[in-house]
């Protein structure tokens, strides 16, 4: 009896004990915004425990704890950013925490400088996209990025053929010659990626995107010559973390990423993420009886991340998307009556091979080619950042080494004939960098960045492979009397094609630095250099093989006009000394004015994809190599803040080109990818709008438009347009075919004269459930005015303008959200692309836009 008293005592005791250890480490406080509004419902969390509190309606909470001091507190509410607070001492009044909103227009932090800076000070021309905001509008890839900046271009006919320009400029349009640079630069994590195809991968946890108008190469690795895409994404945290997203659609869309990060050991910690989006094709071929244009995607990416003292950061990223799609034909868009006599004209010569004339309805999304299509790619990388903490600045360095395989299959005529019946162009890319680069303030009134960059890549055409079949005989045939008469005889063509080997290896090494000097007070002065070299060596190798086999000179002859062995070894180099000159105007936050002058440079091209041959039928070696680009830019811009959560900037510029490098179409089989010319000079100028408003978590609005004004100042060797293919001109009085025009003052090929985007987002507070958040509703809007889609301009071959229209509405909290989304809601029919069939006969095609789109998005965050 006495041993169960005092054990009851016991009991007692040590619970009044328990409540009183717990009653002294009670923490209370309460929850605000800046603008010192009570947040309702914001959570609370102890890092490292499983001990969460939820505020009330006034933001007020109590959470008891046993922790050690310090201890850190994890604060989130929907459409505020988390933070975390560190808790040195518990007091007995309550502590008052405040959240930032998230995406706080005037306060959005850029490192296009190699620092971390407000946006709005900086005085260059910039677009910023929020990992978030991008996810939710749909655009889980670059190429969906084009409908929220007005100022980007990207046309692309599959992974390879991808032209992304800013303002225009940058790539060639059309058919990619894997021998150019491409004049944007694209950065992820400060690594830079060489080939254009990186634009078509899933975006995988993605922080935010910057993206940088103008040409850039004082801040960056890589040189360009019209601006860059600087995405980062975010790093891996040693608090727990995980998120899971599933997207369903029309055409059987289903996407699904999932992330979960957390620490491995102390100052270590790690995160895997990966993607899959699959979609059905949205084009019928009706002769396999089965769908293209599809998606296929998979994409993994692994972080560890290394913080072992305050000054020292390292993170090993690696990561590798593969895509097997079901490939993306070209629909016929058209036929039009060229030049040449009514015996090479398109209807005639499928006439004769006893051909119907294709059925002209692009937008049925039918085709019946009889070759299959293939676009699979493979590429992915590793690297390592290195941050240290240096005197005032911050010494980084960033090592990498990527890779890209491209494995096609085209039908290049488009149709059921046997003509153009493969084109396959197989490649492999690796390419390895180095850049050391330290940024930091100098003096209290100076600043800048100084590096050095290495980049090294080996580019490999292996086995690529054109062949043409049956009834290419009579799209070559230029009459059917004598010589010509015997491109009839049977098989002389069947199965005759080239095998190209080819291999470019580059180097390019530059030193580059930028300062910022305040030199009067709000005055500054921003110089910059950059001194680059570069050299390309190319070993050349197209062998023909197949077809009729003899000894006939005759119809060897009439072969080797289709197509012909062609060999070549060339080494080319070049220097460059580049830079420019910004004054800046920052007499308080609400206004930065600015006028920036500078010259850029893009590297020697080489051509890789078959050359024009001269009288002699030999390979045109003049055209192997390219001319650099020179760039001479100027801009003026203005960044204000007219009221409360209002931005508005403007920017004008003007940018001139020497030995612009462009892709042109020959009517020669051979070189039916195109090969590269210089254009003597071009001009781009233009003027840009963008502005924000945001009315605390209510309501955002955006727009932004762009006019874009580019042509051919002089471009006196352009290849005639597809409709005046077979041109002739009287030449010392005497009729004479010509393959070239006079194309000065025409204007660039994929350049809208207007570009407009803008969106809007409601939101109101709500419950769903037993969770608290935000019901929205948003929608975005985008208008390209009609564009040239040839490199000489042509009354054929020109897009016409289109409008589109996306929409999302749903419900987030700060753990959950879902919602319904349209893109195109519209339905709108409309090409991206236009471009001649191979051998000029009059045919084009066309690449066509996505049609109506719609689904929901879950998405959790633990």
């Amino acid at each position: 009896m006495k041993h169960n008293y005092f054990s009851f005592l016991i009991l007692i005791f040590l619970s009044i004990s328990t409540t009183s250890i717990y009653a002294q480490n009670a923490l209370t406080g309460v929850i605000k915004s800046a603008e010192g509004i009570p947040l309702s419902f914001a959570s609370i969390k102890i890092r490292g425990t499983n001990l969460n509190v939820r505020a009330d309606t006034l933001g007020k909470f109590k959470i008891n704890t046993n922790q050690p001091i310090p201890f850190y507190l994890q604060v989130s509410s929907v459409g505020y950013k988390p933070q975390d607070f560190q808790i040195l001492k518990l007091q007995d009044t309550p502590i008052e925490l405040v959240l930032v909103e998230d995406a706080l227009l005037d306060q959005i932090v850029v490192t296009s400088r190699r620092r971390s800076e407000v946006l709005q000070d900086v005085p260059i021309a910039i677009t910023v996209i929020g990992g978030q905001a991008a996810e939710n509008a749909g655009a889980f890839n670059v190429n969906r990025l084009k409908e929220l900046v007005p100022s980007v271009q990207l046309y692309a006919s599959n992974a390879r053929n991808t032209t992304l320009n800013i303002r225009g400029l940058g790539s060639t349009f059309g058919l990619t010659n894997d021998g150019i640079d491409p004049g944007v630069g694209f950065y992820v994590d400060g690594v830079y990626h060489a080939r254009p195809a990186a634009t078509s991968t899933d975006f995988l946890d993605i922080e935010q995107i910057e993206v940088i108008r103008g040409p850039q190469g004082t801040l960056f690795g890589k040189n360009t010559t019209a601006g860059a895409f600087n995405i980062t994404t975010t790093k891996p945290t040693q608090t727990p973390t995980a998120k899971a997203e599933i997207s369903v659609g029309n055409y059987n869309f289903i996407q699904g990423k999932a992330s979960v990060s957390g620490g491995l050991a102390k100052n270590l910690a790690a995160k895997l993420s990966i993607s899959g989006t699959q979609r059905d094709g949205t084009i019928w071929n009706t002769l396999e009886e089965r769908k293209y244009s599809g998606q296929n995607n998979l994409g993994l990416k692994g972080q560890l991340y290394f913080t072992p003292t305050d000054k020292l950061q390292i993170l090993v990223s690696g990561d590798v998307s593969i895509q097997h799609p079901a490939g993306y034909p070209l629909v016929i868009a058209g036929v039009t009556t060229t030049k040449r006599s009514a015996f090479r004209q398109y209807a005639q010569i499928v006439s004769d091979l006893g051909y119907h004339q294709p059925k002209i309805d692009p937008f049925s999304r039918e085709i019946n080619t009889n070759t299959p299509w293939r676009h699979n790619q493979s590429i992915g990388g590793l690297s390592v950042n290195v941050d240290y903490k240096l005197g005032h600045g911050t010494l980084t360095s960033t090592t990498a080494w990527r890779f890209w395989n491209w494995d096609p299959t085209n039908d290049r005529d488009f149709s059921e004939l046997s003509a153009l019946t493969k084109s396959q162009g197989n490649s492999r890319h690796d390419q390895y960098s180095q850049e050391f680069r330290y940024s930091g303030n100098i003096t209290e009134k100076l600043s800048g960045v100084v590096g050095v960059f290495a980049l090294s890549q080996n580019l490999q055409g292996l086995g690529q492979t054109e062949e043409v079949g049956k009834d290419q005989w009579r799209f070559v045939q230029t009459s059917n009397t004598g010589a010509q008469a015997l491109y009839a005889t049977p098989g002389l063509l069947d199965g005759f094609g080239i095998t190209t080997n080819s291999t470019i290896k580059s180097l390019s090494t530059a030193v580059f630095a930028q300062a910022d000097w305040e030199f009067l007070e709000n005055f500054h002065v921003l110089p910059g250099l950059r001194y680059t070299y570069d050299k390309k060596d190319v070993d050349y190798n197209q062998v023909t093989y197949g077809g009729l086999q003899t000894t006939d000179a005759a119809l060897l002859t009439l072969k080797s006009a289709v197509y012909s062995n062609q060999q070549f070894i060339t080494s080319t180099d070049n220097n460059n000394l580049s830079g420019n000159i910004t004054l800046s105007y920052r007499p308080n936050n609400n206004l930065n004015a600015y006028g920036t002058f500078s010259t850029a440079y893009k590297p020697v091209g080489v051509n890789v994809g078959g050359l024009p041959t001269i009288a002699n039928g030999q390979a045109d070696l003049s055209l192997a190599v390219v001319k650099p680009e020179f760039v001479k830019h100027y801009e003026l811009g203005i960044k204000t803040k007219p009221a409360k959560g209002a931005i508005l900037n403007v920017t004008a510029f003007n940018t001139d080109i020497k030995d612009y490098q462009t892709n042109v179409q020959s009517p020669q089989l051979g070189v039916n990818r195109g090969y590269l010319a210089n254009a003597e000079k071009v001009n781009v100028k233009g003027l840009e709008i963008d502005g924000t408003y945001q009315l605390k978590r209510f309501l955002t609005l955006n727009a932004a438009v762009a006019y874009l004004g580019g042509k051919y100042v002089k471009f006196t060797n352009a290849p005639l347009p597809l409709e005046e293919t077979g041109n002739t001109e009287i030449i010392n009085g005497v009729a004479t075919q010509v393959a070239f025009k006079d194309a000065s003052g025409g204007r660039l090929p994929g350049i809208s004269k207007w570009n407009i985007s803008g969106g809007t987002e409601l939101s109101t507070s709500g419950n769903l459930a037993t969770k608290v958040g935000r019901y929205f509703v948003a929608a975005d809007a985008s208008y390209r005015s009609g564009y040239s889609s040839n490199p000489t301009p042509s009354s054929i071959l020109n897009v016409d303008a289109y409008a589109l229209l996306n929409a999302r509405a749903g419900f987030r909290s700060e753990k959950f959200s879902i919602f319904v989304w349209s893109r195109n809601l519209t339905g709108t029919d409309y090409f991206e692309q236009l471009q001649a069939a191979a051998g000029n006969s009059g045919l084009y095609a066309g690449v066509l836009g996505d049609p109506r789109t719609y689904g929901a998005t879950l998405r959790f965050t633990f």
